[in-house]
C-alpha cells in the first residue's frame, strides 16, 4: 500500500503545493473539510496588512495606498475570485459575514420574492445551522420549516402534494456526515418548475468538487470560507444571488455597508445594486485578507485539478479501507461522482477510535452518534497520508487500543 502511494505521490500533478501549506511534521491531516490548513503566503499577507496597512497608513488604506489597502472593495474583489469556483460570474459572488447569517439573508429574501409563500422545504439531518436559521424564522412567524427525506424531495415539490406552499428548497450539496452530493440542476429544475426558490449550501463543496451554479439554474447560494479555500478558523463565507435576481432581490439585514451610498449617511435605507446588498456591516479586514490568500491559491491549481486529485485520493483511500479495515462501514456513495471530497465510516466507537488516531498524529473528525469522517483537502493531502492514515486505523482496530478511559471522554469539540 505504501509503495503504491509514493508511486501516485511522485505522478501526482499538484505534489508541489503540498509545500505551501505549513503541515506539522509527524501529523497526517485529514480534516480540510472542518478546518483547511495555513498557507503559507498568508501569514506574510497578515503581516503586511498589520504593520504596513494599519499600522502605517491607518484608515486611509480604506482607500487604495501605496502599500495596498482597498479595504473597502474587499468583500467584492474576493467574490469575483472565488465565482470561477462555482461556476459563477465575478459580479454574481460576495464575500461576506457567515454561513448561518447568509443563510438568514437569502431565506428572507427568498420568502419576500415569493409572497404569498411560506415554506422552506429541506432534509431532516441538514447541517443544523441551515435548520436553526428557518426555526428562528419560524418562531417570528414570517416561515414555515417542512422537512422531507431527500429520496421524497422531488415528489414534495409537486402541487398534488402541497409544493404549491413552498417558497423555498433549501439544501447542502453535500451533506457533511456522509459527503452523499445532491443533483443539484435536477432539484433546481423540479424547484423551479413548482413555482420555488432554491439556495444551496456550498460549505463542503467549494474548492472540492465541482459546482456550476449557473448551468443548474441556482438562485442563490451561501459557501464557508475556512474549510476547501482555507481561510483560516472562522473566515468570512460567500454568497451568490444570480444576476437575474439583482434588481428584485431583499434581504432583511439592511446594514449601511449594504447601502448604495453608505457614505451618505442617509436616515433611509436604499439597497446597493446588484449582490452588494448582501453586505451589513464593516467588513473584518485582517479576515478577509487571510480568506483572500487562500481562495487566490485554489484558483491558482483550479478546479478541474482539485477534482481530479480529491477523486483518486478518495478512491485510493477506500480501497485500502476495505482490504485492511474491513469492519469499517463506508456510509459514503461508491461512485466518487456522487460524493464530496471525503469518506465516512460507521462504527459504534467512532468517537474513541478517533481521539485514538488524533494521539497517534492522524487527525479526522467524528459527527454524532457515530461517525468516523476523513476529509481530502486535495491541494495539500499526498497518498502516503492516506496509507498513513488507514496503517493507524488497523493498528488501533487491531490492538484494542481505542478502549482506554481517556479516548472516551467528550471534549467541547468533536
Amino acid at each position: 500500500m505504501l509503495d503504491q502511494a509514493r508511486a501516485l505521490d511522485a505522478a501526482d500533478p499538484l505534489r508541489e503545493y503540498r509545500s505551501r501549506f505549513e503541515l506539522p511534521e509527524g501529523v497526517i491531516y485529514l480534516d480540510g473539510n472542518s478546518l483547511g490548513a495555513l498557507p503559507k503566503a498568508t501569514k506574510a499577507r497578515l503581516s503586511h496588512v498589520v504593520q504596513r496597512e494599519w499600522g502605517s497608513d491607518l484608515i486611509r488604506s480604506w482607500n487604495a495606498t501605496e502599500n495596498g489597502g482597498d479595504w473597502i472593495t474587499a468583500p467584492q474583489r474576493i467574490g469575483a475570485k472565488i465565482a470561477p469556483l462555482v461556476g459563477a460570474q465575478p459580479h454574481e459572488v460576495i464575500a461576506c459575514d457567515s454561513v448561518s447569517v447568509n443563510l438568514t439573508k437569502l431565506i428572507g429574501a427568498a420568502l419576500t420574492m415569493n409572497a404569498g409563500r411560506t415554506v422552506v422545504l429541506s432534509e431532516p439531518g441538514n447541517f443544523p445551522t441551515d435548520l436553526y436559521m428557518v426555526q428562528g424564522l419560524q418562531a417570528r412567524g414570517m416561515a414555515e420549516q417542512r422537512l422531507v427525506a431527500r429520496d421524497k424531495m422531488i415528489e414534495a415539490l409537486d402541487p398534488k402534494n402541497g409544493g404549491r406552499d413552498v417558497a423555498l428548497l433549501m439544501l447542502t450539496h453535500v451533506h457533511y456526515k456522509t459527503g452523499e452530493m445532491f443533483d443539484m440542476a435536477a432539484l433546481t429544475k423540479a424547484a423551479h418548475d413548482a413555482g420555488a426558490l432554491v439556495l444551496w449550501d456550498l460549505s463542503h463543496s467549494g474548492g472540492a468538487v465541482p459546482v456550476d451554479l449557473n448551468a443548474a439554474g441556482a438562485d442563490f447560494a451561501v459557501g464557508c470560507g475556512y474549510k476547501y479555500l482555507n481561510g483560516g478558523p472562522g473566515a468570512p463565507a460567500y454568497a451568490f444571488v444570480a444576476e437575474r435576481h439583482h434588481e428584485t432581490f431583499r434581504q432583511p439585514i439592511t446594514g449601511w455597508m449594504g447601502h448604495a451610498q453608505p457614505f451618505a449617511f442617509s436616515d433611509t435605507y436604499e439597497p446597493a445594486p446588484g449582490v452588494s446588498r448582501m453586505l451589513a456591516g464593516t467588513p473584518p479586514i485582517l479576515a478577509m485578507a487571510a480568506l483572500e490568500c487562500g481562495v487566490e491559491l485554489m484558483a491558482e491549481i483550479g478546479m478541474d485539478r482539485l477534482v481530479a486529485k480529491s477523486r483518486a485520493l478518495s478512491e485510493f483511500f477506500g480501497a485500502a479501507m476495505a482490504q485492511h479495515c474491513p469492519h469499517m462501514r463506508c456510509v459514503s456513495p461508491a461512485d466518487p461522482a456522487q460524493r464530496g471530497s471525503q469518506l465516512s465510516f460507521r462504527h459504534a466507537e467512532a468517537y474513541a477510535i478517533c481521539q485514538a488516531l488524533i494521539a497517534r498524529g492522524v487527525i479526522g473528525d467524528f459527527r454524532d452518534p457515530d461517525i468516523l469522517r476523513f476529509g481530502f483537502a486535495p491541494a495539500y493531502v499526498s497518498f502516503a497520508d492516506a496509507a498513513g492514515a488507514v496503517t493507524a486505523l488497523a493498528e488501533i482496530l487491531d490492538s484494542g487500543e481505542w478502549d482506554a478511559p481517556e479516548f472516551r471522554q467528550r471534549a467541547a469539540v468533536t
